[in-house]
């Protein structure tokens, strides 16, 4: 990728961040336009993974508003069946009922709570989330030594998680991306780290 479309692509995904954020009428601009074709490329999952992932996403989150209702805002990311639980719970209890649910289902993989006891945050603060991970997104595509597609972010009160399959390298380099990002209060890694002969051996999906 060239500099000017590694420049395009990163001001493509902050806006798209801005459009997330501020709730506009963006979609078609996202969905539509050059961004999804230019992020539709390698994904170091199967494509059988990366249906697990789909599934366990949309199972999770049925079965997780059935069950807590107002007692927890759960969001549910799986990568390669690892799953990183972020949002809030009421309390302790709340918090581990959440992950109990996850623990019941079928494919699951790690399981990595990081739901905060608090309240609720403001529409400034998911703004400022959603920004956040435009950024780190971004900056991520502006390393050329890094597969910005290998990487799924994930922003919650200006702590960012990196989510992925990566050699210990490229795991370094993401990591120093997303602490010296504009916004980033903390890094959390949930990544399968995979030597370079692991990594040669991932089948490619497209």
């Amino acid at each position: 990728m060239t500099k000017t479309n590694r420049f395009s692509l990163s001001a493509r995904l902050i806006a798209a961040a801005l459009c997330v954020a501020s709730l506009s009428a963006c979609t078609a601009m996202v969905v539509g336009g050059a961004l999804t074709g230019a992020m539709v490329a390698v994904d170091r999952r199967s494509s059988g993974a990366q249906l697990d992932d789909q599934g366990i996403e949309l199972r999770a989150a049925n079965r997780l508003r059935d069950q807590m209702g107002n007692r927890a805002r759960v969001s549910v990311t799986s990568y390669n069946r690892h799953v990183l639980l972020t949002g809030e719970a009421a309390s302790e209890a709340a918090k581990a009922e959440a992950e109990a649910v996850l623990r019941e289902m079928d494919n699951v993989g790690p399981i990595y709570n990081e739901l905060a006891v608090t309240n609720s945050p403001s529409f400034t603060e998911k703004a400022s989330d959603g920004l956040l991970t435009g950024r780190v997104k971004a900056g991520l595509v502006e390393i050329r030594e890094l597969s910005a597609n290998a990487f799924k972010v994930v922003s919650e009160r200006g702590t960012v998680y990196l989510m992925g399959r990566v050699t210990q390298k490229e795991a370094d380099m993401a990591t120093e991306v997303a602490r010296t990002t504009k916004g980033a209060t903390r890094v959390v890694r949930v990544m399968e780290v995979l030597t370079e002969e692991e990594l040669a051996r991932v089948p490619v999906a497209k």
